[in-house]
């Protein structure tokens, strides 16, 4: 690699990155736990066990970095790059791999920009482990072509640019996740429950036997229509779904919320629904617009 790497946050993600091969020597990192003495050591040894140079502070890590990754929690994904803006050397790419909304990206790059650095917002669709550098990565703003090319010459092997404004990347993985995260809290809901019912295997079965996989526009085309024919009568079932969960002593947390969202789509009168997806879609933006 021509040029240093600085990691800000090593964590998860900062140490799967930095251990891959001819990363060695290479990399300077900071990760906040250094300013602490009691986490100091540790972060320290995790420094050297990845084969990093360790820097005492932000400002230091910054110092003749061509690309920065920032690689910290949710929030602090803000205030660590409005912490970096004064350091930041002109021109420097400075890729937010962080998971947050499209707005607090945008809030993140009017600071990297107005010091004279070049925000990229950087979406990671997978997790880090096993795939580390092969992680698919959606790119987007002024300068997520640059930042493709340096991600590519740093060893990522899976990137893609998605557009030219900060926010595309990470609306992209944000309502993504809408699905995904949503599927994972419903599946705890239910196996739960089913536990606590004694009839798991019966459930599960069911699942299988129903369940027929097909391409996700014809399935949110299929759900919605649902929604809108039958979202009213699904929602009398939901609310006996809660309390059928509630005797069983699980909170119905994400079958209550699916309630609300069945009897709203149910209740715009919108039967027969229209065909395909993005028709479905306008005549329901349609009808709240002009409920409001």
């Amino acid at each position: 690699m021509a040029h240093t790497v600085t990691l800000i946050g090593f964590g998860e993600a900062g140490q799967a990155f930095a251990g891959a091969p001819g990363w060695t020597g290479s990399v300077r990192a900071y990760d906040r736990l250094t300013d602490d003495p009691a986490t100091r050591a540790a972060k320290e040894a995790d420094y050297r066990r990845a084969g990093v140079d360790g820097a005492a502070s932000l400002a230091e890590a910054m110092l003749g970095a061509a690309c920065v990754l920032s690689l910290v929690t949710a929030d602090q994904a803000l205030a660590v790059a409005r912490d970096a803006a004064p350091p930041i050397g002109p021109g420097t790419l400075f890729c937010d791999l962080n998971s947050v909304s499209p707005g607090t990206k945008r809030q993140a790059a009017a600071a990297i920009e107005a010091a004279g650095g070049c925000y990229v917002d950087v979406a990671v669709m997978a997790p880090v482990h096993p795939a580390r550098l092969a992680v698919p990565l959606l790119l987007s703003g002024r300068e997520a072509p640059a930042a493709a090319r340096a991600l590519a010459g740093l060893g990522f092997a899976n990137v893609r640019v998605v557009g030219t404004k900060v926010g595309e990347a990470s609306s992209i993985k944000m309502i993504r996740s809408v699905i995904v995260k949503g599927l994972e809290a419903l599946t705890a809901e239910a196996m739960l429950a089913a536990e606590a019912a004694g009839v798991t295997g019966e459930v599960l079965a069911s699942l299988d036997a129903s369940d027929k996989l097909r391409p996700w526009a014809e399935r949110a085309d299929y759900n919605l229509d649902r929604m809108l024919v039958h979202g009213r009568r699904r929602a009398d079932e939901l609310e006996e779904v809660v309390k059928t969960l509630a005797d069983l002593g699980v909170d119905p947390a994400m079958s209550r919320a699916t309630a609300v969202r069945q009897r709203a789509l149910g209740s715009l009168g919108i039967a027969p629904a229209p065909a395909g997806l993005a028709a479905k879609i306008a005549t329901i933006t349609d009808r709240k617009a002009d409920a409001a």
